[in-house]
Protein backbone atom coordinates (compact mmCIF):
# COMPACT_ATOMS: atom_id res chain seq x y z
CA UNK A 1 0.00 0.00 0.00
CA UNK A 2 1.27 3.41 -0.36
CA UNK A 3 -0.10 7.19 0.67
CA UNK A 4 -0.61 8.19 -3.03
CA UNK A 5 -3.71 10.34 -3.23
CA UNK A 6 -3.60 10.59 0.57
CA UNK A 7 -5.26 14.30 1.05
CA UNK A 8 -4.61 16.86 3.77
CA UNK A 9 -7.73 18.70 3.09
CA UNK A 10 -7.96 22.44 5.09
CA UNK A 11 -6.61 20.63 8.15
CA UNK A 12 -2.80 19.82 9.68
CA UNK A 13 -1.86 16.92 9.40
CA UNK A 14 0.39 14.85 11.73
CA UNK A 15 2.33 12.60 9.10
CA UNK A 16 2.03 14.72 5.86
CA UNK A 17 2.50 18.22 5.08
CA UNK A 18 0.06 20.33 3.37
CA UNK A 19 1.75 19.43 -0.34
CA UNK A 20 1.54 15.77 0.05
CA UNK A 21 5.43 15.31 1.36
CA UNK A 22 5.85 13.46 4.76
CA UNK A 23 7.34 15.92 7.43
CA UNK A 24 10.53 14.92 7.95
CA UNK A 25 9.98 12.92 11.20
CA UNK A 26 7.30 10.88 9.40
CA UNK A 27 9.20 9.92 6.04
CA UNK A 28 10.85 6.52 8.30
CA UNK A 29 7.96 5.47 9.39
CA UNK A 30 5.94 6.27 5.99
CA UNK A 31 9.37 4.76 3.70
CA UNK A 32 8.70 1.36 5.18
CA UNK A 33 5.06 1.67 5.09
CA UNK A 34 5.19 1.60 1.33
CA UNK A 35 7.93 -0.81 1.06
CA UNK A 36 6.00 -3.73 2.98
CA UNK A 37 4.53 -6.21 1.27
CA UNK A 38 1.14 -6.30 -0.62
CA UNK A 39 -1.61 -7.09 2.03
CA UNK A 40 0.99 -6.87 4.65
CA UNK A 41 -0.41 -4.16 6.76
CA UNK A 42 -4.16 -5.32 6.43
CA UNK A 43 -2.36 -8.70 7.97
CA UNK A 44 -0.57 -6.56 10.19
CA UNK A 45 -4.05 -4.53 11.76
CA UNK A 46 -6.09 -8.18 11.82
CA UNK A 47 -3.49 -9.38 13.67
CA UNK A 48 -3.52 -6.27 16.36
CA UNK A 49 -7.24 -6.47 16.45
CA UNK A 50 -7.09 -10.31 17.09
CA UNK A 51 -4.21 -9.53 20.09
CA UNK A 52 -6.99 -6.96 21.58
CA UNK A 53 -9.42 -9.43 21.63
CA UNK A 54 -7.25 -12.08 23.53
CA UNK A 55 -6.19 -9.68 25.79
CA UNK A 56 -9.84 -8.55 26.77
CA UNK A 57 -9.00 -4.90 26.18
CA UNK A 58 -13.02 -3.39 26.44
CA UNK A 59 -14.76 -0.53 26.59
CA UNK A 60 -18.19 0.08 27.10
CA UNK A 61 -20.47 2.13 24.14
CA UNK A 62 -22.69 4.03 24.90
CA UNK A 63 -24.14 6.04 22.27
CA UNK A 64 -26.24 2.64 20.97
CA UNK A 65 -28.15 3.41 23.69
CA UNK A 66 -27.01 0.01 25.46
CA UNK A 67 -23.96 0.32 26.97
CA UNK A 68 -22.66 -2.42 24.83
CA UNK A 69 -19.21 -3.82 25.51
CA UNK A 70 -16.59 -3.86 22.68
CA UNK A 71 -12.80 -4.15 21.52
CA UNK A 72 -11.22 -0.70 21.78
CA UNK A 73 -11.25 -0.12 18.48
CA UNK A 74 -7.09 0.25 17.02
CA UNK A 75 -5.64 1.29 14.25
CA UNK A 76 -1.76 0.50 13.03
CA UNK A 77 -0.85 3.67 12.05
CA UNK A 78 0.97 5.29 14.79
CA UNK A 79 0.66 9.24 15.15
CA UNK A 80 4.52 10.59 15.53
CA UNK A 81 5.88 13.73 18.10
CA UNK A 82 9.00 15.08 16.76
CA UNK A 83 11.61 15.61 20.36
CA UNK A 84 11.24 19.79 20.26
CA UNK A 85 7.73 19.61 20.05
CA UNK A 86 7.07 17.15 22.47
CA UNK A 87 9.55 19.08 24.88
CA UNK A 88 7.46 22.48 24.54
CA UNK A 89 4.06 20.19 25.14
CA UNK A 90 6.29 18.51 28.20
CA UNK A 91 7.05 21.69 29.99
CA UNK A 92 3.64 23.34 29.25
CA UNK A 93 2.02 20.37 30.82
CA UNK A 94 4.67 20.48 34.05
CA UNK A 95 3.52 24.12 34.10
CA UNK A 96 -0.01 23.34 34.22
CA UNK A 97 -0.09 20.50 36.91
CA UNK A 98 1.63 22.33 39.27
CA UNK A 99 -0.28 25.53 39.02
CA UNK A 100 -3.73 23.53 39.47
CA UNK A 101 -2.24 21.71 42.55
CA UNK A 102 -1.81 25.02 44.26
CA UNK A 103 -5.15 25.99 42.98
CA UNK A 104 -6.81 23.01 44.89
CA UNK A 105 -4.69 23.76 47.77
CA UNK A 106 -5.89 27.11 47.87
CA UNK A 107 -9.09 26.60 47.89
CA UNK A 108 -10.11 24.48 50.41
CA UNK A 109 -7.19 26.53 52.86
CA UNK A 110 -6.41 30.33 52.46
CA UNK A 111 -8.10 30.80 48.97
CA UNK A 112 -6.32 33.57 48.23
CA UNK A 113 -7.17 33.30 44.76
CA UNK A 114 -10.49 34.28 45.24
CA UNK A 115 -9.60 36.96 47.89
CA UNK A 116 -7.29 38.53 45.71
CA UNK A 117 -9.88 38.46 42.77
CA UNK A 118 -8.35 36.42 40.41
CA UNK A 119 -11.25 33.56 40.40
CA UNK A 120 -14.77 34.93 41.46
CA UNK A 121 -16.10 33.13 44.69
CA UNK A 122 -19.23 31.98 42.82
CA UNK A 123 -17.38 30.11 39.87
CA UNK A 124 -15.52 27.77 42.59
CA UNK A 125 -18.35 27.08 45.07
CA UNK A 126 -20.69 26.54 42.60
CA UNK A 127 -18.65 23.80 40.87
CA UNK A 128 -20.24 20.26 41.02
CA UNK A 129 -16.10 19.13 41.98
CA UNK A 130 -16.29 21.36 45.21
CA UNK A 131 -16.16 19.75 48.23
CA UNK A 132 -16.87 22.02 51.59
CA UNK A 133 -16.21 18.08 53.17
CA UNK A 134 -12.73 19.07 52.13
CA UNK A 135 -12.13 21.63 53.52
CA UNK A 136 -8.67 22.12 55.48
CA UNK A 137 -7.31 18.91 54.42
CA UNK A 138 -3.47 18.31 53.92
CA UNK A 139 -2.54 15.57 51.65
CA UNK A 140 1.13 14.17 52.33
CA UNK A 141 3.22 16.23 50.54
CA UNK A 142 0.63 18.88 49.78
CA UNK A 143 -0.42 16.82 46.73
CA UNK A 144 -4.22 16.78 45.41
CA UNK A 145 -4.12 15.74 41.69
CA UNK A 146 -0.99 12.76 42.00
CA UNK A 147 -2.74 11.17 38.45
CA UNK A 148 -3.85 14.26 35.49
CA UNK A 149 -5.05 13.20 31.87
CA UNK A 150 -4.87 16.76 30.06
CA UNK A 151 -6.33 16.84 26.63
CA UNK A 152 -4.57 18.54 23.82
CA UNK A 153 -6.32 19.12 20.12
CA UNK A 154 -3.75 20.83 17.68
CA UNK A 155 -5.60 23.41 15.10
CA UNK A 156 -5.72 24.00 11.64
CA UNK A 157 -2.26 26.35 12.51
CA UNK A 158 -0.21 23.73 14.02
CA UNK A 159 -1.37 25.31 17.25
CA UNK A 160 -1.28 23.09 20.45
CA UNK A 161 -4.15 24.16 22.48
CA UNK A 162 -5.23 22.33 25.88
CA UNK A 163 -9.22 21.15 25.64
CA UNK A 164 -9.85 19.99 29.01
CA UNK A 165 -8.10 18.79 32.36
CA UNK A 166 -9.24 15.31 34.15
CA UNK A 167 -8.10 14.94 37.40
CA UNK A 168 -10.75 12.91 39.63
CA UNK A 169 -10.27 9.77 37.63
CA UNK A 170 -8.66 9.80 34.45
CA UNK A 171 -8.86 6.85 32.41
CA UNK A 172 -7.01 5.16 29.39
CA UNK A 173 -3.72 4.92 30.21
CA UNK A 174 -3.90 1.17 30.14
CA UNK A 175 -4.66 1.11 26.43
CA UNK A 176 -1.41 3.51 26.02
CA UNK A 177 0.60 0.56 27.55
CA UNK A 178 -1.15 -2.32 25.28
CA UNK A 179 -1.57 -0.16 22.18
CA UNK A 180 2.65 -0.25 22.19
CA UNK A 181 3.03 -3.82 23.15
CA UNK A 182 0.37 -4.78 20.18
CA UNK A 183 2.19 -2.69 17.87
CA UNK A 184 5.38 -4.47 19.03
CA UNK A 185 3.85 -7.49 18.27
CA UNK A 186 2.09 -7.30 15.44
CA UNK A 187 3.73 -4.76 13.47
CA UNK A 188 7.95 -5.20 14.63
CA UNK A 189 9.04 -4.76 10.90
CA UNK A 190 8.02 -1.24 11.31
CA UNK A 191 8.74 -0.45 15.07
CA UNK A 192 12.22 -1.81 15.32
CA UNK A 193 15.04 0.59 14.88
CA UNK A 194 13.39 3.46 15.12
CA UNK A 195 13.96 5.94 18.07
CA UNK A 196 10.58 5.75 19.68
CA UNK A 197 10.76 6.77 23.65
CA UNK A 198 9.17 3.59 25.71
CA UNK A 199 6.54 3.76 27.77
CA UNK A 200 6.73 0.55 29.65
CA UNK A 201 7.82 2.34 32.62
CA UNK A 202 4.80 3.75 33.31
CA UNK A 203 3.14 1.13 36.33
CA UNK A 204 6.41 1.21 37.85
CA UNK A 205 6.59 5.11 38.09
CA UNK A 206 3.07 5.15 39.17
CA UNK A 207 3.78 2.83 41.98
CA UNK A 208 6.48 5.11 42.99
CA UNK A 209 4.48 8.25 43.17
CA UNK A 210 2.02 6.04 45.16
CA UNK A 211 4.31 4.75 47.58
CA UNK A 212 5.90 8.38 48.07
CA UNK A 213 3.09 10.06 48.88
CA UNK A 214 2.13 6.97 51.90
CA UNK A 215 1.56 8.46 55.22
CA UNK A 216 3.84 5.87 56.69
CA UNK A 217 7.19 6.11 57.31
CA UNK A 218 8.52 3.36 58.09
CA UNK A 219 8.32 -0.37 56.04
CA UNK A 220 7.53 -0.32 52.27
CA UNK A 221 3.75 1.04 52.07
CA UNK A 222 1.07 -1.11 51.15
CA UNK A 223 -1.45 -0.17 48.26
CA UNK A 224 -4.46 -1.01 47.15
CA UNK A 225 -6.31 0.22 43.49
CA UNK A 226 -10.32 0.74 44.31
CA UNK A 227 -12.42 -0.43 41.77
CA UNK A 228 -16.42 -0.01 41.50
CA UNK A 229 -16.43 -3.38 39.95
CA UNK A 230 -16.74 -5.43 36.99
CA UNK A 231 -19.54 -3.56 35.29
CA UNK A 232 -17.15 -0.31 35.35
CA UNK A 233 -16.70 0.66 31.61
CA UNK A 234 -12.90 0.98 32.48
CA UNK A 235 -12.94 -2.44 34.68
CA UNK A 236 -10.19 -3.65 32.20
CA UNK A 237 -7.82 -0.48 33.09
CA UNK A 238 -8.43 -0.88 36.85
CA UNK A 239 -7.70 -4.92 36.86
CA UNK A 240 -4.72 -4.10 34.04
CA UNK A 241 -2.79 -1.33 36.43
CA UNK A 242 -3.13 -3.36 39.63
CA UNK A 243 -1.50 -6.09 38.14
CA UNK A 244 0.97 -4.50 36.50
CA UNK A 245 2.14 -2.55 39.64
CA UNK A 246 1.93 -6.07 42.22
CA UNK A 247 -1.10 -4.19 44.29
CA UNK A 248 -4.41 -5.49 45.29
CA UNK A 249 -7.29 -5.03 43.66
CA UNK A 250 -10.39 -3.78 45.87
CA UNK A 251 -13.82 -2.94 45.87
CA UNK A 252 -15.52 -1.33 48.48
CA UNK A 253 -16.76 -4.39 50.29
CA UNK A 254 -13.28 -5.98 50.51
CA UNK A 255 -12.29 -2.89 52.97
CA UNK A 256 -13.01 -1.82 56.51
CA UNK A 257 -11.99 1.06 59.08
CA UNK A 258 -10.62 0.58 62.33
CA UNK A 259 -9.61 2.54 65.21
CA UNK A 260 -8.87 5.13 62.49
CA UNK A 261 -7.38 3.36 59.86
CA UNK A 262 -7.91 1.29 56.55
CA UNK A 263 -7.52 -2.75 56.37
CA UNK A 264 -8.44 -4.72 53.38
CA UNK A 265 -9.71 -8.48 54.32
CA UNK A 266 -7.54 -11.26 52.94
CA UNK A 267 -7.43 -14.70 53.36
CA UNK A 268 -4.65 -14.00 55.93
CA UNK A 269 -6.62 -11.58 58.05
CA UNK A 270 -6.85 -7.61 58.26
CA UNK A 271 -4.36 -6.23 55.82
CA UNK A 272 -3.67 -1.92 56.53
CA UNK A 273 -3.81 -0.07 53.46
CA UNK A 274 -1.56 3.34 53.50
CA UNK A 275 -2.46 4.25 49.72
CA UNK A 276 -5.61 4.13 48.55
CA UNK A 277 -5.91 4.44 44.60
CA UNK A 278 -9.36 5.66 44.16
CA UNK A 279 -10.88 4.69 41.01
CA UNK A 280 -14.74 5.75 41.82
CA UNK A 281 -16.18 9.52 42.46
CA UNK A 282 -16.24 11.68 45.13
CA UNK A 283 -19.95 10.87 45.89
CA UNK A 284 -19.45 6.95 46.46
CA UNK A 285 -16.10 6.96 48.36
CA UNK A 286 -17.53 7.52 51.60
CA UNK A 287 -21.56 7.00 52.53
CA UNK A 288 -20.97 8.56 56.21
CA UNK A 289 -19.21 11.81 54.20
CA UNK A 290 -20.80 11.99 50.69
CA UNK A 291 -23.54 10.03 49.23
CA UNK A 292 -25.21 7.97 52.12
CA UNK A 293 -26.71 5.80 49.88
CA UNK A 294 -23.41 4.61 48.33
CA UNK A 295 -22.73 1.04 48.36
CA UNK A 296 -19.55 1.10 46.78
CA UNK A 297 -17.54 2.82 49.11
CA UNK A 298 -16.43 2.31 52.54
CA UNK A 299 -17.95 4.13 55.71
CA UNK A 300 -15.16 6.46 57.37
CA UNK A 301 -12.77 6.30 54.84
CA UNK A 302 -12.56 10.12 54.99
CA UNK A 303 -11.91 9.60 58.93
CA UNK A 304 -8.96 7.48 58.24
CA UNK A 305 -8.34 10.27 55.70
CA UNK A 306 -7.96 13.27 58.09
CA UNK A 307 -6.14 11.09 60.79
CA UNK A 308 -3.54 11.06 58.71
CA UNK A 309 -3.32 7.15 58.12
CA UNK A 310 -4.31 6.82 54.88
CA UNK A 311 -3.27 8.59 51.55
CA UNK A 312 -5.95 8.50 48.62
CA UNK A 313 -5.34 9.24 45.65
CA UNK A 314 -6.49 11.46 43.67
CA UNK A 315 -7.57 12.98 46.84
CA UNK A 316 -10.88 13.63 47.01
CA UNK A 317 -12.07 17.43 45.70
CA UNK A 318 -9.61 17.79 43.25
CA UNK A 319 -12.78 17.94 40.66
CA UNK A 320 -13.28 21.39 41.04
CA UNK A 321 -10.61 22.07 38.38
CA UNK A 322 -11.92 19.32 35.97
CA UNK A 323 -14.77 22.22 35.71
CA UNK A 324 -15.01 23.44 32.58
CA UNK A 325 -15.78 26.89 33.73
CA UNK A 326 -12.67 26.52 36.40
CA UNK A 327 -10.94 25.70 33.43
CA UNK A 328 -11.09 28.87 32.03
CA UNK A 329 -8.78 30.54 34.65
CA UNK A 330 -6.27 28.33 34.49
CA UNK A 331 -3.81 30.87 32.68
CA UNK A 332 -4.67 33.29 35.29
CA UNK A 333 -3.99 30.51 37.84
CA UNK A 334 -0.31 29.87 36.36
CA UNK A 335 0.23 33.48 36.55
CA UNK A 336 -0.93 33.90 39.82
CA UNK A 337 1.20 31.11 41.22
CA UNK A 338 3.92 30.66 39.45
CA UNK A 339 4.38 34.38 37.93
CA UNK A 340 4.82 32.62 34.24
CA UNK A 341 2.66 32.88 31.28
CA UNK A 342 0.97 29.64 30.39
CA UNK A 343 3.05 27.39 27.96
CA UNK A 344 0.17 25.35 26.48
CA UNK A 345 -2.83 28.36 25.55
CA UNK A 346 -6.51 26.97 26.24
CA UNK A 347 -9.36 27.05 23.45
CA UNK A 348 -10.83 30.69 23.66
CA UNK A 349 -13.61 30.17 25.79
CA UNK A 350 -17.12 32.07 26.29
CA UNK A 351 -18.33 31.57 30.26
CA UNK A 352 -22.17 31.78 29.38
CA UNK A 353 -22.62 32.78 32.73
CA UNK A 354 -21.38 36.11 32.26
CA UNK A 355 -24.20 38.27 30.42
CA UNK A 356 -21.92 39.66 27.44
CA UNK A 357 -20.18 35.75 26.96
CA UNK A 358 -24.03 34.75 26.72
CA UNK A 359 -25.07 37.13 24.27
CA UNK A 360 -21.99 36.27 22.11
CA UNK A 361 -23.29 32.79 22.59
CA UNK A 362 -26.73 32.56 21.89
CA UNK A 363 -26.01 34.95 18.77
CA UNK A 364 -23.26 32.14 17.27
CA UNK A 365 -24.64 29.30 18.43
CA UNK A 366 -24.09 27.25 14.78
CA UNK A 367 -20.63 28.71 14.43
CA UNK A 368 -19.70 27.18 18.22
CA UNK A 369 -19.09 24.51 20.21
CA UNK A 370 -20.73 24.53 23.21
CA UNK A 371 -20.55 22.10 26.43
CA UNK A 372 -21.69 21.47 30.02
CA UNK A 373 -19.73 22.51 32.50
CA UNK A 374 -19.26 19.22 33.95
CA UNK A 375 -20.41 16.22 31.68
CA UNK A 376 -17.03 14.11 30.13
CA UNK A 377 -17.08 11.23 27.65
CA UNK A 378 -18.33 13.99 24.36
CA UNK A 379 -21.82 13.89 26.13
CA UNK A 380 -24.22 16.79 25.76
CA UNK A 381 -22.65 19.32 23.44
CA UNK A 382 -23.60 21.01 20.68
CA UNK A 383 -21.47 21.29 17.98
CA UNK A 384 -23.03 24.31 16.44
CA UNK A 385 -21.96 23.56 12.68
CA UNK A 386 -23.34 20.35 12.54
CA UNK A 387 -26.69 20.95 14.57
CA UNK A 388 -29.88 21.15 13.53
CA UNK A 389 -32.40 24.79 14.31
CA UNK A 390 -34.21 22.60 17.04
CA UNK A 391 -30.78 21.38 18.49
CA UNK A 392 -29.66 25.06 18.68
CA UNK A 393 -33.62 26.34 19.79
CA UNK A 394 -32.81 23.73 22.52
CA UNK A 395 -29.45 24.49 23.64
CA UNK A 396 -30.52 28.28 24.08
CA UNK A 397 -33.06 27.11 26.51
CA UNK A 398 -30.84 25.44 28.34
CA UNK A 399 -28.64 27.99 28.79
CA UNK A 400 -30.99 30.24 29.72
CA UNK A 401 -32.07 28.27 32.39
CA UNK A 402 -28.87 26.85 33.52
CA UNK A 403 -25.93 29.34 32.37
CA UNK A 404 -23.32 28.59 35.18
CA UNK A 405 -23.69 24.82 33.66
CA UNK A 406 -22.53 26.13 30.00
CA UNK A 407 -19.15 27.18 28.09
CA UNK A 408 -18.92 27.92 24.26
CA UNK A 409 -15.18 27.75 22.40
CA UNK A 410 -14.78 28.28 18.71
CA UNK A 411 -15.04 24.64 16.35
CA UNK A 412 -11.18 23.74 15.96
CA UNK A 413 -10.43 22.08 12.70
CA UNK A 414 -8.56 19.07 14.76
CA UNK A 415 -5.95 17.70 13.06
CA UNK A 416 -5.42 14.47 11.52
CA UNK A 417 -3.55 11.51 11.10
CA UNK A 418 -3.84 8.50 8.05
CA UNK A 419 -5.75 5.56 9.26
CA UNK A 420 -6.35 2.64 7.27
CA UNK A 421 -9.99 2.53 6.29
CA UNK A 422 -10.46 -1.32 4.13
CA UNK A 423 -7.59 -0.99 1.88
CA UNK A 424 -7.16 2.92 1.45
CA UNK A 425 -5.83 5.66 3.75
CA UNK A 426 -7.79 8.58 5.17
CA UNK A 427 -7.29 11.21 7.33
CA UNK A 428 -9.25 11.05 10.71
CA UNK A 429 -9.29 13.55 13.37
CA UNK A 430 -7.43 12.92 16.97
CA UNK A 431 -6.64 14.44 20.33
CA UNK A 432 -3.98 13.30 22.36
CA UNK A 433 -4.17 12.50 25.83
CA UNK A 434 -0.81 12.70 27.83
CA UNK A 435 -0.83 11.81 31.41
CA UNK A 436 0.95 13.54 33.88
CA UNK A 437 2.39 11.62 37.59
CA UNK A 438 2.43 14.45 40.50
CA UNK A 439 5.06 13.03 43.32
CA UNK A 440 8.16 15.20 44.42
CA UNK A 441 8.05 16.68 41.09
CA UNK A 442 5.83 15.85 37.75
CA UNK A 443 6.70 13.40 35.15
CA UNK A 444 4.89 13.39 31.82
CA UNK A 445 4.87 9.94 30.14
CA UNK A 446 6.48 10.16 26.91
CA UNK A 447 2.99 10.71 24.39
CA UNK A 448 -0.13 9.37 26.05
CA UNK A 449 -3.18 8.46 24.16
CA UNK A 450 -4.06 9.46 21.02
CA UNK A 451 -7.78 9.03 20.05
CA UNK A 452 -9.03 9.21 16.97
CA UNK A 453 -13.08 9.64 15.46
CA UNK A 454 -13.42 7.09 13.36
CA UNK A 455 -16.33 7.79 11.87
CA UNK A 456 -15.90 10.16 8.56
CA UNK A 457 -15.49 14.08 9.44
CA UNK A 458 -16.57 13.63 13.31
CA UNK A 459 -14.82 15.40 15.97
CA UNK A 460 -16.09 13.19 18.47
CA UNK A 461 -13.00 11.16 19.43
CA UNK A 462 -14.31 9.48 22.61
CA UNK A 463 -13.91 5.90 22.99
CA UNK A 464 -17.49 5.89 24.81
CA UNK A 465 -18.57 7.03 21.58
CA UNK A 466 -17.09 4.89 19.25
CA UNK A 467 -13.83 6.17 18.54
CA UNK A 468 -10.85 3.93 18.81
CA UNK A 469 -7.09 4.91 18.81
CA UNK A 470 -3.65 5.14 17.94
CA UNK A 471 -0.02 4.41 19.06
CA UNK A 472 1.68 7.53 19.87
CA UNK A 473 5.13 7.63 19.09
CA UNK A 474 7.42 10.32 20.74
CA UNK A 475 11.06 10.32 19.34
CA UNK A 476 13.86 10.23 21.46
Amino acid sequence: MTFEGYATGEFYDELFNADGSPRPEARPLVERIEGLADGELLRSQQAATRALLRMGITFNVYHDGHGTERIFPFDVIPRIVPRGAWHEIERGLRQRITALNHFIDDVYHDRRIVADGVVPADVVESSQGYRRECMGLDPPGGVWCHITGTDLVRDADGTVYVLEDNLRCPSGVSYVLENRAVMKQTFAKIFDGLPVRPVSDYPSRLLRTLEGVAPRGAGRPSVAVLTPGVHNSAYFEHSFLAQQMGVELVEGRDLVVNDGALFMRTTRGLEQVDVLYRRIDDDFLDPDCFRPDSVLGVPGLMRAYRSGRLTVVNAPGTGVADDKVVYAYVPAMIRYYLGEDAILPNVPTWLCWRDRDRAHVLDHLDELVVKPANESGGYGMLIGPRSTAAERSEFAGRIAAEPRNYIAQPTLSLSRVPTLVDDRFEGRHVDLRPYILLGSEPFVLPGGLTRVALTKGSLVVNSSQGGGSKDTWVLA
